[in-house]
């Protein structure tokens, strides 16, 4: 299935053979040093189960609760085993990883949608 935008990444998601747990890695958009562009910081990570979420406005709205700007949030499924969905626990490393992965740009196994909820395309 084609992931297009948010819902049809929580559709692909609730389909899974296994259950999965999405991660959530919320990136700040900073000025690099000279104006040679911008770099995206990670602010803050959670995980949720497809089930626990509805929309993107329903993300939005539950990371603004959190009072941390963020200009792309990067997302990440991580599947379970066994007819299980991953413990919140399990995601701790994988979540570290993931920043990682951010920090030092390779970003191209990532999902990524800015605040308006569109799907973004790195190259």
């Amino acid at each position: 299935m084609p992931i297009t935008d948010y819902a049809s990444l929580l559709r692909s998601a609730r389909s899974q053979q296994q259950p999965q747990r999405l991660l959530f890695t919320f990136t700040q958009a900073q000025a690099q040093p000279g104006g040679q562009g911008k770099s995206l910081t990670p602010v803050m990570c959670a995980d949720k189960l497809p089930e626990e979420l509805d929309s993107f406005e329903a993300l939005k709205e539950e990371s603004t609760r959190m009072q941390t700007h963020w200009d792309v949030v990067f997302v990440a499924g991580l599947g379970g085993k066994d007819g299980q969905a991953p413990a919140a626990q399990e995601c701790e490393a994988p979540l570290r990883a993931m920043v990682v992965a951010i920090e030092q740009g390779r970003v191209d196994t990532l999902l990524a949608f800015d605040r308006s909820g569109d799907l973004l395309r790195f190259s």
